[in-house]
């Protein structure tokens, strides 16, 4: 990868890609660390410092949540519209169709799914406002920023509407800049936005486990047992990531005119994690949806204990849940991301074969096997990803003990597969852009 880095530094017009992309990167930092007036940020994390959904929350935001500041949804509200945006367009004709239009449907789907998250941020915005309201108590969560609201009786209404309006303006900004850095940058710009905010939390959490040990020296030992844990999970991710099954494909000779086509050998690659960390997303975000509006609306109350106790993030429930659910979902984006039937068309309409196969169903019913057979392997990988390493954290961590340094909350192997996967997409972006400049060399 430091090679491919050289090299991406060598040609002007990908320096200048990787040079814009840091500075988009800059700016979202840098809105991360721009407070929100109205907001106490001892008193949020005081209110949202046991929650779950707060804790993913913060750690895609890259510790935006934890500081109140402007970024404080981060990218989470788009990331929700593309997953429903994903869903519908399987269920709705009318979606489906507009997927298949090509350019200028991808574009009127996107537009959709801007406006979509727009909508999921005013939700998310006026639940965590509304939260922090009816628990800031004497925490004085949420601070009036007009003279007249102070002392008055009932909700400063006008300082609440201005905090939604800035959360809301800052999720908005984090997906414009993703949308710049996927357009002027190298690489998808919300994959980049994740991966800044879990190594930005990682990496303070991190740091700040080791001040915690202080003079315990004992403890170094869980922090040198976890770093070489992280060391083996990466080896593992990365073997994964480039295992795959190659299906051989011969394509017979034809004359056409005075030439002679075809007559070569090739094949089809199905990845063994072909659908990448987007199963445990859409699993994770389907269970912590229920704790969300909970969380917001009805924090305190039975319904609350009653879910956090039978249902919620720990629970025997919660990961038997979970891993179904990444079954199913491996299962649903394995069929979005490769189609038997449109293969094998495609293999018979240019002559080609399956050696031992027959053209047509009994191809795209090979195909489909063979798929099939992948996708689960690739699924037991990805329920090993989300669960074992998670005790094993929380274990080294301290967690089941009297002394928790704390650094579990912000790593799971989850956020280690989307760091990993990042990485790897953007070393292909980089040698595939390296390879076309060298192609236009050489027709020049």
């Amino acid at each position: 990868m430091l090679e491919t880095l050289k090299n991406a530094f060598k040609s002007k017009e990908i320096r200048i890609k990787i040079l814009l992309t840091l500075a988009l990167i800059v700016v979202y930092r840098i809105g991360c660390y721009i407070p929100v007036p109205s907001l106490n940020a001892g008193a949020v994390t005081g209110i949202f410092g046991g929650n779950d959904f707060f804790n993913v929350l913060g750690i895609i935001s890259g510790g935006s949540m934890a500081n109140a500041t402007l970024f404080t949804l981060g990218i989470l509200p788009f990331i929700n519209s593309f997953i429903i945006m994903q869903l519908l367009t399987l269920v709705i004709p009318a979606l489906e169709r507009m997927s298949k239009e090509g350019e200028e449907g991808r574009k009127k789907i996107t537009q959709i799914t801007r406006i979509v998250a727009i909508i999921l941020a005013v939700i998310q915005a006026i639940g965590i406002v509304v939260t922090l309201y009816a628990s800031g108590g004497e925490n004085n969560a949420i601070r009036p920023l007009f003279p007249y609201e102070e002392g008055a009786e009932g909700a400063p209404i006008l300082t609440m509407a201005i905090t939604i309006v800035m959360m809301v303006g800052g999720s908005t900004m984090v997906m414009w800049l993703s949308e710049r850095i996927t357009e002027y940058g190298i690489g998808n710009g919300t994959s980049i936005i994740i991966f800044i905010g879990i190594l930005s939390t990682a990496g303070t959490s991190l740091a700040g486990a080791f001040k915690q040990v202080g003079d315990n020296w004992a403890y170094i030992w869980n922090i040198i047992g976890f770093i070489l844990v992280v060391v083996a999970i990466l080896f593992f991710i990365v073997f994964i990531d480039g295992s795959e099954r190659r299906i051989t494909v011969q394509y017979s000779k034809q004359i056409k005119g005075n030439k002679m086509y075809g007559g070569q050998s090739t094949y089809i690659p199905i990845r063994v994690n072909g659908s990448g960390v987007m199963p445990i997303i859409f699993a994770s975000s389907l269970l912590m949806f229920p704790q969300m509006i909970i969380s917001l609306f009805f924090k305190g109350s039975a319904a609350d204990a009653w879910y956090a106790r039978y249902m919620g993030t720990g629970t025997p429930v919660y990961y038997v849940l979970l891993a179904i659910l990444i079954l199913g979902f491996s299962y649903f984006y394995a069929q979005i991301q490769f189609n038997p039937e449109d293969v094998s068309k495609n293999i018979q309409q240019y002559g080609g074969f399956i050696p031992g196969i027959r053209a047509g169903k009994p191809t795209s019913d090979f195909l489909r096997k063979i798929n099939n057979r992948i996708t689960l392997f690739g699924a037991v990988f990805l329920m090993i990803i989300a669960l074992i390493p998670t005790f094993v954290f929380l274990a080294l961590s301290g967690h089941y003990s009297n002394y928790d340094l704390g650094f579990a909350n912000s790593f799971s192997a989850t956020g280690l597969l989307i760091v990993v996967s990042v990485a790897l997409e953007l070393n292909k972006q980089l040698e595939s852009q390296i390879m076309m400049k060298h192609y236009k060399g050489f027709l020049k």
